[in-house]
C-alpha cells in the first residue's frame, strides 16, 4: 500500500520549538548529539538505553527539536501514553501535540464460542473526549507538520483511509457561492449530527443564517454566516471559551474534516455496496455447498440490513468490519492505520519513537494473530463475512514495512531491538564504522543513584509493609506495592486502609483517563500507597516515591523477571532514598540478575558524582492536572446567547427536560452552569424534583 507523500509545508510557525527551563545535562548531551547525527545520517534504527529518571523524554524531545520532523510516539499502556503526552505539551507548547489512544471506556468484542453456542454481540461505551483527541491527531497530520502524536498500540489498528478522510474532507472559504442547506446537506454527508440543543463534538446547528459546527476532535466550534448563499464570514472559538466574553477569530477558511474516521465518498460507496453483495453471495454458495443453512442464514439477514443502512445513511455500526470493501483494498492486505496517516502526509520522512520499547513491541508483535482467531471463528459461522478479517490490527512485518527511521526507548530493551540497532552496514551511511546505534544514557542530572535494593523473607511481609509506609509517610514519601493478581491487589490496599494507612489500588479495571488522578493523588499525598500489579512498571515518573514492596519477587515468570524487577526498581529511581524490598524465600535468577545490573548502574554514577563533584538532589517536579481535570475545569458546554436572565431560564427548562428523560449527566452540568450565572445554591432540590 503506497501513498504519493503530501509533504505538508512547513513555515517559520511551524518548526519544533523546545521550551523548558532546564538545559541538557549528564548523559544527555551525548545522547541528543549522538541519536540526532544518526538521524542525520539516515540510520534505520537506534536503541537509547536510559535509565530511569537519567531524562529519556527531555531527550527525545531535545532530538525532535533538531530533525524537525513529524514523529510518532508509540507507548505500551494508556497511563503511560497520558503522561508522555503531557510532558511534550509542556516541551512544545506552541506546536500540535496529540494524544491518540483507544477510545474505549468499555470493550466486549463481538465473539462466538461454538461449544456452548453463545454468540456475544460487540458491546462497547465510547469515551467523548479520547474519539475528540484522536481526530484532532488525524487532522493536524493532514494540514501541520510541526505535529507529535503520543499513541498507545491502537495505533497499529484500522482508522479508515487517510485518502479517503483527505479527499471527502471540505474547504469553505469567505466569498465561496454557498447556500446554507447545501453546507447542512455536506455537513451530513460528513457523518456530522444535527443538534439544536446540546451540540457536542461532531454536531452542528442554525441560527438564523448561521451554521455553528462542533468540529470533531471537540476542541473549536466553527460559525459559518450566509448571505445570499454565500458565505460572508467565517469565525472560530475554542470550546474551552466558550461563554458570553468568548473572544472569535475572523477566519478567511476553514477545512472541515469528517465527524467519522470510516468515511467513503458517496461515489464510491455505491460501488462498495455491489462488491458487499458480491461477496455475499460467494459465501452464501459456500454454505449451501458445505450444509450450512443456519449460517447462511444468519450471513444474509445481517449483511443485507448492514447494506441498506449504508446505503441509507452511509453508515452502520459495526462499519469497520467492511472496511477492507469500503477501501477497495484485496483480500489478506492491512487495513490503514495512524501510521499511513504519517505516510500519507510525509512519505517516509518522519520519526518513530517506541517508549519503553521491551513491552510495547511484544504487544505489536502478538496484536494481530488473537484477533485473527476471534473472527475466524465469526466468519465460518455465519456472522461476518470473509473480508471482516481483514480489519485487524498490523502485523509486526507490517508495522516495520511502515517505518522508516525508529529510536526504541528502554532502561531494559530485549534482544530484537538491540540486535536491530547492531546489525546494520555503518558504510551505508555517512558514519564511521565504528558508529555504535545503541547510545547509553546512565548518568541523571540530578545525580541520584539508582535504589538500593534488600532481600526479606515472606514472613510477617505485610506489617513489615505497614512499619515502612508509615516511616515514609510521616517523612512526607510515598510508597508502592506490586502483587501479583488484581484481587491480591485490592484485598491489600483494603487490609492497608483498616491500619490506618491512606491506600489505593490500581490496575487494568481502572477507566483510562481516571487512573492519572490516582496517580496525582499520591504525588499529593492523599494517598500514602498504591497497590498495582502491571501498571505501576514502566514509565511513571513518580518523585515522590522513596520505597517499593514487590510481593512474591522469587515466583519467576513475566512478573518477576529480569526486566520486569529492573522497571519496578527504577519506579523509586527518582528518590535520593530510593529503596526497594524483594519479599521472597530463595533469590531467584531474575532477581540475582536485576540487582546485578542495579549495581552495575550504582557504581557508574557514583564514580561520575565522586569525579564532578556532585551531590544528589530531590526531584522536585510540578504536579500536573490530569487530562480529565483539565477537561472538567474547561467544562466545554455551551450556552445560549441573550441577556443573563434569559439564559438562566432556557437553561432551567433544558435541566427538567434533561432530568425527565434521566439523562441526569446532562441535567448536572446544567445545574451548575446554572449556578456560575446565579450563584444559587438552592437549585439543587429543583433538580432533584
Amino acid at each position: 500500500m503506497g501513498y504519493h507523500a503530501r509533504m505538508i509545508p512547513s513555515n517559520d510557525t511551524q518548526r519544533f520549538r523546545l521550551e523548558s527551563p532546564f538545559s541538557p545535562t549528564g548523559d544527555q548531551p551525548a545522547a541528543i548529539t549522538a541519536l540526532t547525527k544518526n538521524l542525520d545520517a539516515g540510520v534505520t534504527h537506534q536503541t537509547l538505553l536510559g535509565v530511569t529518571g537519567s531524562g529519556k523524554t527531555f531527550t527525545m524531545a531535545n532530538v525532535i527539536e533538531k530533525i524537525q520532523k513529524p514523529t510518532l510516539v508509540i507507548s505500551h499502556n494508556k497511563t503511560l501514553a497520558g503522561q508522555l503526552y503531557q510532558e511534550f505539551s509542556e516541551f512544545f507548547p506552541d506546536n500540535a501535540v496529540h494524544y491518540f489512544v483507544s477510545y474505549y471506556d468499555y470493550y466486549q468484542p463481538e465473539a462466538y464460542i461454538p461449544q456452548t453456542d453463545t454468540y456475544i454481540e460487540k458491546d462497547a461505551k465510547i469515551n467523548e473526549m479520547i474519539d475528540g483527541l484522536r481526530h484532532a491527531s488525524t487532522a493536524s497530520l493532514l494540514t501541520r507538520k510541526d505535529t507529535i502524536i503520543v499513541a498507545s498500540v491502537s495505533c497499529i489498528y484500522g482508522v479508515g483511509s487517510p485518502e479517503a478522510y483527505a479527499a471527502i474532507s471540505m474547504n469553505v472559504r469567505v466569498g465561496q457561492p454557498l447556500g446554507q442547506k447545501a453546507l447542512m446537506a455536506r455537513l451530513i454527508a460528513l457523518r456530522y449530527t444535527r443538534n439544536p440543543v446540546d451540540p457536542r463534538q461532531g454536531h452542528f446547528r442554525t441560527r438564523e443564517n448561521t451554521v455553528e459546527i462542533h468540529v470533531p476532535s471537540g476542541e473549536e466550534i466553527i460559525s459559518i454566516a450566509f448571505e445570499k448563499n454565500k458565505v460572508v464570514a467565517i469565525d472560530r472559538r475554542s470550546v474551552k471559551s466558550y461563554n458570553l466574553q468568548a473572544t472569535a477569530y475572523k477566519l478567511s477558511s476553514v477545512r472541515l474534516f469528517p465527524a467519522k474516521h470510516f468515511v467513503t465518498p458517496q461515489d464510491k460507496l455505491d460501488v462498495a455496496i455491489a462488491n458487499i453483495k458480491g461477496e455475499l453471495a460467494e459465501q452464501l454458495a459456500l454454505f449451501k455447498r458445505q450444509d450450512k443453512v443456519l449460517e447462511a442464514a444468519r450471513i444474509k439477514q445481517r449483511t443485507e440490513y448492514d447494506m441498506e443502512m449504508l446505503r441509507a445513511t452511509g453508515y452502520v455500526n459495526g462499519i469497520e468490519n467492511y472496511s477492507r470493501q469500503l477501501d477497495f483494498r484485496e483480500a489478506g492486505t492491512p487495513p490503514h492505520t495512524l501510521v499511513d496517516y504519517f505516510r500519507y502526509a510525509y512519505g517516509n520522512d518522519f520519526l518513530i519513537c517506541v517508549d519503553e520499547s521491551h513491552a510495547t513491541l511484544p504487544q505489536i508483535r502478538g496484536m494481530e494473530r488473537g484477533d485473527r482467531a476471534r473472527k475466524d471463528v465469526l466468519v465460518n459461522y455465519g456472522f461476518r463475512l470473509p473480508s471482516a478479517v481483514d480489519n485487524r490490527p498490523l502485523t509486526f512485518t507490517e508495522f516495520n514495512q511502515r517505518t522508516s527511521q525508529v529510536i526504541y526507548v528502554s532502561a531494559t530493551p530485549a534482544i530484537y531491538e538491540l540486535e536491530k540497532s547492531r546489525n546494520q552496514d555503518p558504510t551505508n551511511y555517512n558514519l564511521p564504522a565504528s558508529t555504535s546505534f545503541i547510545v547509553q544514557q546512565v548518568i541523571r542530572p540530578t545525580g541520584i543513584l539508582d535504589p538500593e535494593i534488600e532481600v526479606r523473607p515472606t514472613r510477617n511481609q505485610v506489617q513489615d509493609i505497614i512499619r515502612e509506609i508509615k516511616a515514609r509517610s510521616k517523612r512526607g514519601e510515598r510508597s508502592l506495592v506490586l502483587a501479583l493478581t488484581k484481587r491480591l491487589a485490592e484485598d491489600i490496599a483494603e487490609y492497608l486502609t483498616e491500619a490506618g494507612i491512606n491506600a489505593e489500588y490500581l490496575h487494568a479495571d481502572i477507566k483510562t483517563l481516571e487512573r492519572p488522578g490516582i496517580l496525582k493523588k499520591l504525588r499529593q499525598g492523599e494517598h500514602d500507597v498504591i497497590v498495582g500489579i502491571n501498571l505501576l512498571r514502566e514509565g511513571l515518573d513518580l518523585p515522590e516515591v522513596s520505597f517499593i514492596a514487590i510481593l512474591d519477587a522469587d515466583k519467576e515468570g513475566f512478573l518477576r523477571n529480569e526486566t520486569t524487577l529492573l522497571q519496578i526498581i527504577g519506579r523509586a529511581a527518582r528518590h535520593t532514598s530510593g529503596t526497594v524490598v524483594l519479599y521472597g524465600d530463595t533469590v531467584t535468577r531474575s532477581m540475582h540478575a536485576a540487582m546485578r545490573e542495579t549495581d552495575r548502574r550504582r557504581n557508574i554514577q557514583r564514580t561520575y558524582n565522586k569525579e564532578y563533584g556532585i551531590t544528589p538532589l530531590q526531584i522536585q517536579k510540578t504536579i500536573r492536572d490530569s487530562i480529565l481535570e483539565t477537561a472538567k475545569k474547561d467544562d466545554p458546554l455551551p450556552l445560549p446567547e441573550g441577556h443573563t436572565a434569559d439564559i438562566v431560564k432556557s437553561l432551567e427548562r433544558e435541566m427538567k427536560k434533561a432530568a425527565k428523560h434521566m439523562d441526569f449527566e446532562l441535567a448536572a452540568r446544567l445545574r451548575d452552569r446554572i449556578k456560575q450565572l446565579t450563584g444559587d445554591a438552592s437549585l439543587k432540590p429543583s433538580l432533584d424534583k
